[in-house]
């Protein structure tokens, strides 16, 4: 590729990069767009849909960015919780260690690539890319000390940087765990695989057990059910009572005169509707044997699992990890995730069908990655003209044409297989579900676990040794053999990675930005199904498992290419300042935090950090062996075992305080909490935190497992239960009935015989 190829990719990019980012300065601004631009607010309740008219509103601002650059990182915390903080975190690491990577290899590495053959040089538009890469470095060269020595200058520094943000995350999830308020996940176990009996129900089970074997600090226990219709139905219902609700404040705000018009069902007046008395007397005696059979029915439905409180954070902390049963398939205890973090659909499946599950998904997900070879041979294809052309001799005569030429080499490889991976996440996401995640954020960061693996063997694997002949799929039949490969290649394929930093990275932050999928479904809403408001439902968490693969990747060809090809660094460095502008801007404005693991992601990015780091430098070892530096390529070597050290120290030292709590930790909280006499405060929160069904009815699965620290029934507890934080001051015993004939009308059907 050539020079000139590269400009114009770089130009179409920067001209999409700058409509888009003007496109959004405006439209930020509409009244109607508000759910797509600022749903965080918008599901706070901390911004409406006015709609002022101003001229001001048709013209781009940046006033945004420089709101976006000033906010400190505690604000982020408060608004995005630990998990933004920590991809901030990562965005800024490799902000400075590029920067580092630039100066040296711009300034010392880049002059001794280009300068590295006598040859004349052409016009810069004209020269080809390789020249400014270690392939045109001549062998035997004395220069070649140089791309040691940034090598080592740039590995050194990457350790320095990643030990202070470890220890400085590690604190942070620290203060996170013991500052923050008191979290009912801490007293809470999840308990699956429960034994089966016929004499006694699986709540009976649960409890005698823990009474047993737990006595003095089992508080309680929650059964999980198998949902289906029921869980279904509720949902429906709670979004029918929503709608009444707002009718009837709209009704109760409007003083006008009756309609004459009459409904042709009922014949009553159709601005006029009845609401159920919420005297509760008359309502109990009413539900009472509605929820009596109910309360059996649910019964039948109870799965082999359970939400299990303890009396204190320890307890609950020792139970999880001591071995309940002499069978390690039984009474199977983890912590709990947190209660808006539960995954609720795998919390009943068999505990028996995880590892088949388990490999099913690996099995399915490597032959996924398998069959995306075929896209990522044929983006390769394009890049190899002469090989194109010879598999389409018809196309010799537009190929041949100048600015053809630089947009099928430059600008559309990198298109397509941007365009092809928009379909791994939402495959890896399915994956991570089925293999049996109990927390949505252990799913999401599964599923960030998966599609970084797959996109840094399709994306730089595949192409590194795909790219040297469109017939060869993949060329690892000898496995010693991959340095070398490498070293062959990788200084080759730098420049389709300049144009995919381009591409997936500057244009994709622009439609970051300007959320392209969600301002359409906008317009859908509004323009085609006539709706003001979008549903609180609509409004996403951040995308952590696309965006944390995409940035680890951009850090693995920057590392691989550092020395190799430093003209790729500037790219780099802009992506990164760019993105860390835009996604800063998204925390504070565009996904609400609806569940976080508590840095959890950091460790990821750590790990392949490292991976990076070692894999430039194998790289590196086998680069300078076949330009013919065994000197160069030896003192490399201790580089590699100084790296994998530093990693066993970081291990050993802060990741397990991503993997459990300590007991010094939890002690203190438990002993901070019962002096300030909030224990009894905590224990009431316990009962109402694991709420199955998102409805009022919830109450009625808590009566049977509700109790006092003293082991009696709180029966003001469970009737507290009963409050719902968007229902309030409304007739809540009204939709309890409705929910409760609903689950009868299930539960009948059920049980008629079939035809």
């Amino acid at each position: 590729m050539k020079v000139s190829a590269l400009l114009t990719s770089a130009g179409i990019n920067i001209g999409l990069c700058i409509l888009l980012w003007f496109l959004y300065s405006i439209l930020r601004k509409q009244p109607g767009n508000v759910c797509v631009y600022f749903g965080r607010r918008l599901a706070q309740g901390r911004i409406g849909f006015e709609n002022p008219i101003c001229f001001e509103r048709l013209f781009p601002s940046t006033s945004w960015i420089m709101k976006a650059w000033a906010t400190s990182e505690e604000e982020i915390l408060a608004v995005g919780g630990l998990d933004a903080v920590v991809f901030l975190r990562i965005l800024v690491f490799s902000i400075r260690i590029f920067s580092i990577a630039a100066v040296i290899c711009l300034l010392l590495v880049l002059p001794l690539n280009y300068f590295g053959q006598e040859m004349i040089h052409k016009q810069i538009p004209s020269e080809s890319l390789d020249v400014f890469t270690i392939a045109n470095v001549k062998e035997g060269s004395r220069w070649l000390w140089a791309h040691c020595l940034a090598l080592y200058i740039i590995s050194f520094s990457a350790c320095l940087l990643l030990y202070f943000e470890y220890r400085s995350i590690a604190k942070l999830r620290l203060t996170h765990i013991t500052k923050s308020s008191p979290n009912p996940s801490h007293f809470t176990i999840l308990v699956r695989s429960i034994p089966w009996s016929a004499e006694e129900s699986y709540s009976d089970s649960v409890k005698k057990f823990f009474m047993n074997y737990h006595a003095s600090s089992y508080l309680s226990h929650q059964m999980v059910y198998r949902s289906g219709t029921i869980q279904k139905l509720m949902d429906d219902a709670e979004k029918m009572y929503k709608k009444l609700a707002e009718l009837k404040n709209t009704a109760a705000n409007q003083m006008c005169e009756p309609s004459l018009v009459r409904c042709g069902l009922c014949g009553e007046m159709t601005n006029s509707f009845k609401l159920l008395t919420n005297e509760a007397e008359s309502v109990h005696d009413k539900e009472k044997p509605v929820l009596d059979q109910l309360k059996s029915d649910l019964k039948e439905k109870e799965s082999a699992a359970a939400f299990v409180f303890f009396k204190t954070r320890y307890a609950a902390i020792v139970a999880s990890h001591v071995l309940q049963s002499s069978n390690p398939m039984l009474w199977v205890t983890d912590l709990a995730p947190g209660p808006h973090d539960v995954y609720w659909s795998n919390l009943w499946t068999p505990y028996r069908q995880l590892w088949i599950r388990k490999i099913a998904t690996l099995v399915a997900a490597t032959v996924f990655m398998f069959l995306f070879l075929i896209p990522v041979t044929f983006v390769q294809g394009l890049s190899q003209l002469d090989q194109l052309q010879q598999m389409l001799p018809f196309l010799k005569g537009l190929l041949k044409k100048k600015f053809v030429d630089e947009v099928v080499t430059g600008y559309l490889p990198s298109v397509i297989l941007m365009l092809f991976l928009l379909s791994v996440p939402p495959m890896m996401m399915l994956f991570s579900a089925i293999e049996g995640n109990i927390s949505r954020s252990g799913r999401k960061r599964s599923a960030c676990c998966k599609v970084l693996y797959f996109t840094i063997w399709n994306v730089f694997f595949v192409n590194v040794l795909s790219g040297s002949a469109i017939s060869q799929i993949i060329a690892i039949s000898s496995p010693k053999d991959i340095p070398t490969q490498l070293a062959k290649v990788v200084p080759r394929q730098a420049t389709f990675f300049m144009t995919y930093v381009l591409t997936s990275g500057w244009v994709g932050l622009s439609s970051e930005v300007m959320q392209l999928y969600a301002l359409i479904c906008n317009f859908f809403h509004r323009f085609i199904l006539w709706k003001k408001e979008v549903s609180p439902d609509y409004i996403l968490s951040f995308p952590y498992h696309t965006e944390v693969p995409k940035v680890l990747l951009f850090g693995l060809i920057g590392f691989t290419c550092s020395i190799l090809a430093p003209l790729i660094l500037p790219f780099l460095l802009v992506y990164y300042f760019l993105g860390y502008i835009v996604y800063r801007n998204q925390f504070l404005n565009v996904y609400v935090t609806k569940y976080e693991s508590g840095g959890q992601f950091w460790p990821i990015a750590h790990n392949t950090t490292i991976f990076s780091l070692v894999l430039s430098q194998i790289i590196a070892i086998g680069v300078f062996g076949l330009k013919r530096s065994p000197i160069a390529s030896g003192f490399t070597f201790p580089l590699v075992i100084f790296t994998l050290l530093f990693n066993e120290y970081c291990r050993q030292r802060f990741h397990p305080i991503f993997k459990s709590y300590s007991a010094q930790d939890l002690i203190e909280m438990d002993r901070q909490d019962e002096a300030s006499g909030r224990m009894e405060e905590i224990y009431k929160l316990l009962l109402s935190a694991y709420c199955q069904f998102s409805t009022a009815s919830t109450a009625i699965f808590k009566t049977q497992d509700s109790v006092r620290s003293d082991g009696s029934h709180d029966s003001e507890d469970v009737k507290s239960g009963l409050s719902y934080p968007t229902l309030c001051s409304l007739p809540l015993s009204g939709v309890r009935q409705v929910i409760s004939q609903l689950c009868m009308i299930v539960t009948f059907q059920g049980k008629l015989p079939s035809a």
